[in-house]
């Protein structure tokens, strides 16, 4: 066989050969252990939880080395194009502060000279390599028909090695007349990899995660190109991650059953191979047992859940280190203040069995993130997301936003913050007692308070209620009520001797707290007091009053 004539036969219209891109894109010129990872999306869906947390990974990885994130796009499935995927994918993963270095960097636009970043616009460097294999006798076209490949299918049902190899690889040694004479009648070919396996072959690699791994050695004769000369991803992926000198992939563990074939490609094609990380799925607890969070099921698959809802980008990405990496925890007791930027990721701390999302635990991290956010930002942020999600909490910000953020920053800045928030959709509940179109009135009491103490103490409160005072002034005149409505100023005192006294302090700030806010659990009441202004105070105690008067 003339494997060079058949190479012109095959691809007449390619002149550029692999030397020629091996040239154009040279090893990256990067510090000693630097290292080179991509996010490579098709464009045909939503972003899902799993690829950013699998992305997010891959993107520190590259940061803590000093290396290069980018994106490639792998749109060689026309038929399942989404228009704007990619658009929202990259938007996605800025929210979260995950922006490429190079590659797609908006739909259609593209940054770096390692590039074109989409598969569609590689055609020739995909073809160049093919007509290199061909030439080396390692790859051959293929002229079976989509109904002689069911036959074989049909035939192969009770077989453990399926697809194309062995005696079913019927057109491996076709004479070049028999080739030139299927192209001349116009028959369709798609390119096969010759492949060198055996039956006995093994093939082994240490995985980043799961450690030492071997497995049956690929014998199939995989397709390298479709009919339309597009490539397969099996090849266009090994190109792709060589000519862009990627040496780290972070992928899904369904594509482990693909290496065999992946690392046969990067050797016939002469390439060293990247290190991989097989990352297992998210998991869910359902009905005792696990399950992957499904895209159907799981509202919070989808990335933009997240945003919906409001959780703050920092409190998603902590959360997602609590699941990458099991010492994350550790060290953020450790490094309470630190950015997450200085986490030292480590791949080979991921799980093998697949990391549990819980709404509980994300719901608890990010209020430990929200509490300690300024007041400033904390309204800055929950603004942002009331103007696009909760119109009504905008409009009561947009009334007064120095008076919006006094409120969003009662028990904040100190050294015990409130953890009342996990998300900006808390919010509107959260003050709704601030503002007379949200307050809802609750009058139920507590602990010693009784309808017949709470009309003593709104009584007299009422007359002594100042909000000119400072704290302690304030705090003061609570405590002086306490003997004339029967109570104890002293919580110690009352426990030793129950039955003299009505209530204590606590139960006295109990039922003004309930009159003025409607819950007997809130921030700081004197803060919330001032907030709310002489008038809405009055009106509320004299509605509470009212209220329990009737029920004494």
């Amino acid at each position: 066989m003339d494997y060079n004539k058949l190479a012109e036969i095959l691809f007449s219209g390619i002149d550029k050969t692999p030397e020629y891109y091996e040239e154009k894109f040279p090893p990256r010129e990067l510090k000693e252990g630097a290292r080179v990872t991509r996010f490579s999306p098709s464009p045909t869906g939503f972003l899902h939880f799993g690829n950013l947390f699998t992305c997010l990974v891959s993107y520190k990885t590259a940061k803590d080395t000093d290396g290069v994130f980018y994106v490639r796009v792998e749109d060689t499935d026309q038929k399942r194009k989404v228009e704007g995927a990619i658009e929202v994918m990259l938007k996605g993963l800025s929210v979260y502060g995950i922006v490429p270095d190079e590659g797609v960097i908006a739909e259609g636009e593209e940054i770096g000279s390692y590039g074109p970043y989409y598969q569609t616009a590689r055609k020739d460097i995909y073809q160049a390599y093919a007509k290199s294999l061909v030439k080396q006798g390692l790859a051959y076209p293929c002229f079976m028909t989509a109904e002689e490949l069911d036959e074989i299918r049909a035939s192969q049902e009770n077989e453990s090695i399926k697809g194309i190899w062995g005696k079913y690889a019927k057109h491996r040694d076709l004479s070049l007349e028999e080739i030139e004479k299927r192209i001349e009648n116009g028959e369709q070919w798609t390119l096969r990899l010759k492949s060198p396996g055996t039956l006995e072959g093994k093939c082994r690699f240490d995985d980043l995660i799961r450690g030492k791994i071997e497995m049956p050695e690929n014998v199939q004769d995989v397709v390298l190109l479709k009919s339309d000369g597009i490539p397969t991803y099996h090849f266009a992926h090994a190109i792709d991650d060589h000519l862009m000198r990627t040496t780290h992939v972070m992928r899904g563990d369904e594509w482990i059953a693909s290496i065999p074939i992946h690392l046969q490609l990067f050797r016939v094609l002469g390439f060293k191979p990247p290190k991989y990380a097989h990352v297992a799925p998210i998991m869910k607890e359902e009905n005792g047992g696990k399950r992957k969070l499904s895209k159907r099921k799981d509202p919070e698959a989808k990335v933009t859940y997240y945003a919906e809802q409001g959780f703050p980008k920092e409190s998603v990405t902590e959360y997602i280190m609590t699941l990458a990496n099991s010492n994350f925890e550790d060290w953020r007791r450790m490094n309470p203040d630190e950015s997450i930027d200085k986490f030292p990721i480590n791949i080979k701390k991921m799980s093998v069995s697949g990391a549990l999302f819980d709404m509980v635990k994300l719901t608890d991290v990010s209020k430990n993130v929200i509490c300690k956010m300024p007041a400033e930002k904390v309204f800055e942020l929950s603004y942002e997301w009331a103007k696009e999600y909760n119109e009504d909490l905008a409009a009561l910000y947009e009334k007064d936003t120095a008076r919006a953020t006094a409120i969003l920053n009662i028990d904040r800045e100190n050294k015990k913050p409130r953890k009342d928030i996990a998300k900006w959709s808390d919010i509107p509940d959260y003050i709704s007692y601030m503002y007379d179109e949200t307050f809802t009135p609750c009058y139920e009491l507590t602990g010693n308070a009784t309808p017949a103490l709470a009309v003593k103490v709104l009584e007299k409160y009422k007359d002594v209620v100042n909000l000119d005072d400072d704290k302690d002034t304030w705090f003061s005149r609570i405590k002086d009520m306490c003997e004339e409505v029967g109570c104890t100023p002293n919580v110690k005192e009352y426990k030793q001797n129950p039955d003299a006294f009505d209530g204590h302090v606590g139960d006295v700030s109990t039922v003004i707290r309930v009159a003025l806010t409607g819950r007997t659990n809130t921030p700081d009441l004197y803060s919330i007091t001032a907030l709310l202004g002489k008038d809405t105070v009055i009106s509320r105690l004299d509605a509470a009053l009212k209220y329990y008067k009737e029920e004494k």
